[in-house]
């Protein structure tokens, strides 16, 4: 009887001793993320891991390119003249246009522009929370399997429209506010172009320019905005040190 007590002591023992060697190994991978790597991914995981990146790379696009000069001063997102402008840049050192002041009303337009789409970004944040809160399962797979730049073109399909719809008039508005100098964006645009039309009916070849800017400060602005969450996209996928989440370790690993 008392060789059997052992025996069965012996064996709990045993137990208890590999039980407590197999919860270290778990606590260990666990810590070093060897563990959580080995469980496969959950749809909710892959959805709430999908949509804590959008979110995030959304937040950080909007919130970055909203701050003072974001635009003006970024050569990659600067708003410089329209293209159909380009004949005033080209001839800016003529002397009548010199004598007009060309120079500082090309500035004025060019800082307003810039202005105005800084302000008009603010109004994307919540129209991209709201495309993220509605993206399905099988969106969330097919952005995870997709390629590096999936998450943004999905929110770029699933919002431009909406987005352009609501900038332009945002843009319209800033347009006609004084934002540079006390003049607004249009009368700024007003000067230059009639300073360079006014010059331009004397000088065979040179076209007389009458843009409107509502359009292409909106798509200049919406570009930008895009352009800012594809990196923020990038990033996650790429840099281990951008996944400041949990949910975002195991879904990017």
């Amino acid at each position: 009887m008392r060789k059997l007590k052992y025996i069965v002591l012996f064996f709990i023992s045993t137990f208890l001793f590999t039980a407590c060697d197999l919860m270290n190994q778990i606590a260990g991978d666990v810590t070093s993320g060897t563990y959580s790597q080995a469980v496969p991914l959950t749809e909710s995981e892959v959805n709430n891991g999908l949509k804590r990146a959008l979110t995030i790379g959304a937040e950080t696009a909007v919130g970055d390119l909203s701050q003072p000069n974001a635009f003006y001063s970024d050569m990659a997102y600067k708003i410089f003249l329209p293209k159909e402008a380009q004949i005033i840049t080209d001839n800016k050192d003529n002397a009548l246009l010199q004598a007009a002041g060309i120079t500082k009303l090309i500035e004025d337009v060019e800082k307003s522009m810039n202005l105005a789409a800084e302000k008009a970004v603010i109004k994307a944040k919540p129209i991209f929370i709201d495309a993220i809160k509605n993206m399905s399962i099988q969106d969330a797979f097919g952005i995870l399997n997709g390629g590096d730049t999936a998450a943004s073109n999905y929110l770029r399909v699933k919002t431009y429209s909406t987005l352009y719809s609501q900038f332009k008039p945002e843009v319209s508005t800033i347009l006609g506010q004084p934002l540079f100098q006390g003049i607004s964006t249009n009368k700024a645009w007003t000067d230059l172009t009639g300073a360079y039309n006014g010059v331009a009916a004397f000088m065979p070849g040179w076209n007389k320019v009458n843009t409107n800017l509502d359009d292409y400060v909106t798509n200049k602005a919406l570009a930008a905005l895009f352009e800012e969450v594809k990196k923020e996209e990038l990033l996650i996928r790429k840099d281990p040190a951008a996944r400041v989440e949990d949910i975002l370790r195991r879904v990017f690993k």
